[in-house]
């Protein structure tokens, strides 16, 4: 049984996760990682979904203010043995209701070309590509999407 859960960046468990991605993206992004990581520090995020299976932690994602009427989604992961059972879908959705209960309209969000699955998941989930933005523009590896909530 998979529970969904709202917290912020100093919850344990989600710590724990965000190193299971740094090791992951540190692989894939290769010589740019230390560019994209000055980017991904989890300390600003007070807007945190945790998923936990059993009492397990098993995914994640977080969101921060873009501007007065987006946010940033941040921090998405689920274990690799977890994936493909709809945990980052659920934890999508609830960072999206969140963001809309908070008055924000549009989500917006970056993930690197090389990551096939996070392109796919994102598109399924009816993200629409957009310009890069910000500190992505001149990014040939970024990908950046956005959504209306």
């Amino acid at each position: 049984m998979i529970k969904i859960i709202r917290t912020d960046s100093k919850n344990k468990d989600f710590g724990n996760l965000v190193k299971e991605l740094d090791a992951y993206l540190k692989v894939t992004d290769g010589d740019e990682h230390d560019f994209y990581n000055q980017y991904n520090s989890i300390d600003v995020l007070n807007h945190v979904v945790m998923a936990y299976n059993n009492d397990t932690p098993v995914g994640c994602g977080a969101f921060k203010k873009f501007n007065d009427t987006s946010v940033e989604i941040k921090r998405m992961f689920t274990k690799p043995e977890m994936r493909g059972s709809g945990i980052a879908s659920n934890i999508l959705n609830a960072l999206e209701v969140w963001a809309k209960e908070l008055n924000y309209k549009t989500c917006v969000l970056e993930t690197g070309i090389r990551q096939k699955e996070a392109v796919s998941f994102y598109k399924k989930n009816q993200y629409q590509i957009i310009p890069n933005y910000g500190q992505y523009i001149h990014m040939d590896n970024s990908l950046c999407f956005e959504k209306e909530i």
